[in-house]
């Protein structure tokens, strides 16, 4: 096991992996002078003894340097840097953009975690709102004045989203909004919801749904918390009953939210491609040093399991730079050939299964090489060592280590965001031409 520790423990740089690969992947000069300063930023900003391999912080310094660190990107201009300066951003080009996260995610340093705000409406937002609604909504997401929750699933259209029931009919100057969502992270402290609903129930399902912007405070509107094993309940029940939202909030125009739906959960599938990989390295070499400390890395059916996941990363970095690749491509107008628009075409619905299922597989590695002691809750690094942990620090009332969170969290990935047997359709019908899978028959008569 010492050669594979070694191997691949000491993690190449960019410059190494582009010669080893043989691939023309360098980053433009300018790119690299933002580099420098975003890294000059965070060695200014960040506490002090931030990189050193020791560094730790009380409970009560974590929860000080949790308020203020918002306060300090913001002031930095770094929350939502890619937006255009007219709308509070610092108008960064794509591969700034890249850059900047790479940087954060090289410095272990935190972004703001408002990622229904920052993440998915505000582009949303920004690609398809009117000027009224950028100019309205979109500053206060970036200042942190407004909080936002999803409102897709329902009970019986989760898969199948544009099945769904939920109707928004027209009164005067407000549509009048009725149904239920399911699964709605955050909605119990949400001032918006980005709603889909029926607006046209006269035309095949997709073409009558419209993406509504929904307030959260108002009668017509009842949350339920989903209580969970553990007694929390992160995930809530929506009801609308005569829930009212303005006319004028309608993203994308009448009856075209199933377009601008899917551009949401395209920012929610391609928000990280060329940093995505990091939390997976992090934990391979946890696995690793357990796996050495335990005496399993002697184990040939563990080391092999070791390199699969190790091989895996690297591929999933190495389609991250394609990811991007592509991105550029497209925003030069470059011509691409027809491999290579099927290679783009395929790549969101690819990566979304791989990683998913590619951590599940690592977290089942995990709780084998700890054996029966993953089920002891102080097993494992403290808590917030594992990137995937999905409990807040000082939460201590989960009864189990945050390695088994990382293990239970992993089991939801291949869900949301899109389920692998979506993406599986999606390549097999969109990309690979094959025909669509038989409907069922309707029922007798």
């Amino acid at each position: 096991m010492k050669r594979l520790a070694t191997g691949m423990g000491g993690w190449p740089t960019q410059a190494q992996w582009v010669k080893n690969a043989g691939m023309d992947l360098t980053y433009p000069p300018e790119a690299e002078d933002f580099r420098t300063e975003i890294r000059q930023w965070l060695e200014e900003h960040l506490p002090d003894g931030w990189f050193e391999p020791d560094f730790e912080m009380t409970p009560e310094e974590k929860a000080a340097f949790v308020e203020e660190w918002t306060s300090t990107l913001f002031e930095g201009g770094w929350i939502c840097a890619t937006w255009p300066e007219e709308y509070g951003g610092k108008g960064l080009s794509t591969m700034q953009g890249v850059v900047l996260a790479e940087e954060f995610a090289r410095a272990k340093a935190p972004m703001r975690a408002d990622f229904f705000g920052d993440t998915l409406v505000g582009p949303t937002i920004l690609a398809n709102g009117t000027e009224e609604q950028k100019k309205h909504f979109l500053p206060k997401i970036l200042d942190g004045s407004m909080s936002w929750c999803q409102g897709f699933s329902e009970p019986n259209s989760g898969s199948d989203l544009a099945s769904l029931s939920t109707t928004a009919v027209q009164d005067g100057d407000e549509w009048v909004v009725n149904g239920q969502k399911v699964w709605t992270t955050q909605a119990q402290f949400a001032d918006y919801c980005f709603v889909l609903a029926r607006t046209d129930p006269d035309v095949v399902k997709q073409a009558g749904i419209s993406y509504l912007l929904v307030p959260m405070d108002q009668p017509g509107i009842e949350v339920r918390g989903i209580t969970q094993p553990d007694g929390t309940a992160e995930f809530n029940e929506v009801f609308f009953t005569d829930a009212r939202c303005p006319i004028d909030n309608v993203v994308g125009g009448l009856n075209s939210g199933w377009k601008v739906a899917n551009d949401t959960l395209t920012f929610e599938r391609g928000m990280s491609a060329t940093t995505g990989y990091r939390r997976f390295e992090e934990e391979y070499k946890l696995i690793l040093a357990a796996a050495i400390e335990r005496g399993r890395d002697r184990d040939p059916l563990v080391r092999q399991r070791l390199a699969r996941f190790y091989t895996k990363i690297q591929i999933l970095r190495i389609n991250g730079l394609r990811s991007l690749t592509s991105t550029l491509a497209k925003q030069n107008d470059t011509f691409l050939s027809a491999t290579e628009r099927f290679s783009v075409a395929a790549l969101g619905a690819t990566n979304k299964m791989f990683w998913s299922e590619m951590h599940q597989e690592a977290m089942e590695l995990a709780l084998e090489v700890h054996g029966a002691d993953a089920l002891l809750s102080v097993v494992g690094p403290e808590r917030g060592s594992w990137p995937g942990t999905v409990r807040a620090e000082g939460r201590d009332t989960y009864p189990v280590s945050p390695m088994v969170s990382a293990f239970f969290f992993s089991r939801s990935e291949t869900i949301w965001g899109g389920t692998s047997q979506i993406q599986r359709n999606i390549v097999g019908e969109r990309v690979l031409g094959l025909p669509k899978e038989p409907k069922p028959a309707p029922p007798e008569a």
